[in-house]
C-alpha cells in the first residue's frame, strides 16, 4: 500500500483578504444609509394582568394595604410612590418606587424579558412597572441621585416612549 507524502510546514495559510469598504458600502445601500440592529428587536413583553389586585386597587382600599395584601402588584407600589413624591417626601417615594421597579423585573424576567426590549404603555398590566421606573428617576433626582435619575429616564425611554411621554406631561 502506498501512502501519500504529507507535507508539514509550520506556515500559516495568507489571511483571507477582505475590502471593508465594500462590505460597508452593500450594508449602508440595504438601509439608505443607517445603522441597523441586524439581531432585530425582542418582542415586547406582556406583563400578565392580576386581577384581584386590579380590583383592590381600584376599589376604596388603601394603596399601603394593596401592597401589603399584593405586595409582587408594582401598580400599588407605584401609587404609594407618587403620593409619597407630591407630599414632599423624596425618601419614600424613592423607596416605594425601588420596589415595584425591583418586583417587575421579577415578572418581566419570568414573562421572557431578557434584560432589554419594548415594555408597551398600551398593555395595562405594563403600567405598574412603567409608572415606578418614572417616579424612581424623579425620586432619584429630588435626593441627588442624578446618575441614577438619568438611567431611569433613559431606561423608560428606550423601555416604551409612549409611557415617557405620557408620564412626563
Amino acid at each position: 500500500m502506498v501512502v501519500p507524502s504529507v507535507r508539514r510546514t509550520n506556515e500559516r495559510p495568507p489571511p483571507i483578504q477582505v475590502d471593508r469598504r465594500r462590505c460597508w458600502k452593500r450594508h449602508r445601500s440595504l438601509d439608505n444609509g443607517h445603522m441597523t440592529n441586524l439581531l432585530g428587536e425582542p418582542p415586547a413583553t406582556l406583563l400578565p394582568d392580576d386581577e384581584a389586585a386590579r380590583t383592590d386597587l381600584e376599589s376604596a382600599m388603601a394603596p399601603a394595604q394593596v401592597a401589603a395584601r399584593h405586595p409582587t402588584y408594582a401598580a400599588a407600589w407605584a401609587t404609594l410612590a407618587e403620593s409619597a413624591l407630591a407630599s414632599g417626601d423624596a425618601v419614600a417615594a424613592y423607596a416605594y418606587a425601588r420596589t415595584g421597579y425591583h418586583r417587575s423585573l421579577d415578572q418581566l424576567r419570568r414573562a421572557g424579558w431578557k434584560g432589554h426590549g419594548p415594555v408597551p404603555w398600551e398593555h395595562a398590566p405594563n403600567r405598574g412597572f412603567l409608572r415606578s421606573l418614572h417616579v424612581l428617576a424623579e425620586a432619584a433626582s429630588a435626593i441627588g441621585e442624578d446618575d441614577e435619575a438619568a438611567r431611569c429616564a433613559q431606561f423608560l425611554r428606550d423601555s416604551s416612549p409612549a409611557a415617557a411621554q405620557a408620564l412626563s406631561s
